[in-house]
């Protein structure tokens, strides 16, 4: 059980877990750093989609969208990263994690004042009833696959081959989603990762 209003103190506490932990890591990367990024993507998506593609419906919220993926894993500062190929290992598995994630989420929730619960309850624990909600959902997975995609291309441009299967695998679950706004982002946004600052600053982005 977390203690009364330990919410915020307990967000702190995502720069202490890492992830990708099977795996040899050029540079470490943590859940606050994760976090940073799917939200800045995952907003970014939610304005994509408004302004390239405003016929598509639904349309939602980019700023509910932010708030969704800046807590879209806080559960892991209770559960801690268990990684993917663990968690999808076999069914029974990635259901009993989820009741572990669930419970978790319960316990940040009500570290909380009761008043506040309801506003964060919407971030942590999204109900699925809607497709305004469905879609933040997974403009919130897009993100958080192309959080990865660039951690893989970091690792890469580094030397580090052991994300080449990685990268390869998240490509192929980021086309899978068939999103115009992920399709656009991939085009005109990704190529910008594999480069350095300076080239950056020079606006040398290859496409």
């Amino acid at each position: 059980m977390v203690q009364e209003n330990a919410f915020f103190a307990m967000a702190d506490r995502t720069r202490y877990i890492q992830r990708w932990s099977l795996m040899r890591n050029a540079q470490e990367e943590n859940l606050a750093e994760h976090s940073f990024l799917v939200a800045v993507i995952a907003h970014g998506l939610a304005l994509i989609r408004q302004t390239y593609f405003p016929d598509l419906k639904p349309q939602v919220s980019a700023e509910k969208v932010l708030g969704m993926a800046l807590y879209h894993d806080l559960s892991e500062v209770i559960t801690g990263d268990l990684p993917t190929p663990v968690k999808y290992q076999e069914e029974d598995l990635t259901k009993a994690y989820k009741r572990i994630e669930d419970l978790a989420v319960k316990d940040l929730l009500n570290s909380l004042p009761q008043e506040l619960r309801p506003s964060y309850e919407a971030l942590l624990n999204p109900e699925a009833d809607s497709d305004e909600v469905l879609l933040m959902l997974k403009l919130v997975k897009a993100a958080d696959k192309l959080s990865a995609l660039a951690k893989c291309m970091s690792e890469l441009k580094q030397g580090n081959q052991e994300f080449q299967e990685a990268q390869e695998a998240t490509m192929k679950r980021l086309e899978e989603l068939a999103m115009p706004e992920v399709e656009l982002f991939l085009r005109d946004f990704m190529p910008a990762f594999s480069l350095s600052l300076d080239e950056l600053r020079e606006n040398k982005v290859i496409k």
